[in-house]
């Protein structure tokens, strides 16, 4: 099924904050990534730019926000199932070659003192990663104390060691924090996924 302009627009805002940043992406450059002239942008998000990075980073958020639990699901050990997300995430940093791997942290980092409605969306975001993670891990059998705490120091050593391994090239930093992670979790039995599980920030 062909994507909607809007929904073009909002991937194509989403994918240029990745790489550029907030104040990095004009509307020129929205409208030339998704191929909509530039009078759809306006026609379609009456708040303009602020608009579309709200929305876009909405979007991407709810995506970003399964991808712990897809890398999780085939463990049963919490310390081997963090091991993983932290190899992962290091494969695919390399494989990207370095590329800025989350546009919510890259727009948050920028805009936390100086655009408050998108430092709200950012903050959104991620209470609802922490809510969907915590929630997850105690469907797999993890109390909720433990399972939040988990969450929020796996999300963000994620986004530090993002940082670290961008502007170091090299993804050791991701592997370290798994390194320093995991064992704290390993022998801690996660239940077998029975049926799919839906987190993230928003639905």
């Amino acid at each position: 099924m062909a994507r909607s302009t809007r929904e073009s627009i909002l991937t194509a805002a989403a994918e240029l904050m990745r790489r550029r940043g907030y104040a990095g992406v004009a509307m020129k450059d929205i409208a030339d990534a998704s191929g909509a002239p530039i009078g759809s942008l306006y026609h379609h998000f009456r708040g303009g730019k602020a608009q579309i990075a709200r929305e876009a980073l909405a979007n991407a958020g709810a995506a970003y926000g399964l991808l712990i639990p897809a890398v999780v699901d085939g463990h049963t050990d919490l310390g081997e199932a963090v091991q993983a997300i932290f190899d992962q995430a290091a494969d695919d940093m390399a494989a990207t070659g370095y590329a800025n791997m989350c546009p919510v942290a890259s727009v948050a980092a920028e805009v936390a003192d100086t655009v408050e409605e998108l430092r709200q969306t950012a903050g959104e975001i991620f209470a609802g990663w922490i809510a969907g993670g915590t929630a997850y891990f105690v469907a797999r059998g993890v109390d909720e104390p433990r399972a939040r705490d988990l969450t929020a120091a796996v999300i963000g050593g994620l986004e530090g060691a993002f940082l670290l391994s961008r502007t170091l090239r090299s993804v050791e930093p991701l592997r370290a924090a798994g390194r320093v992670l995991a064992p704290q979790y390993r022998g801690i039995a996660l239940r077998r996924v029975s049926l799919p599980q839906k987190v993230g920030g928003r639905g």
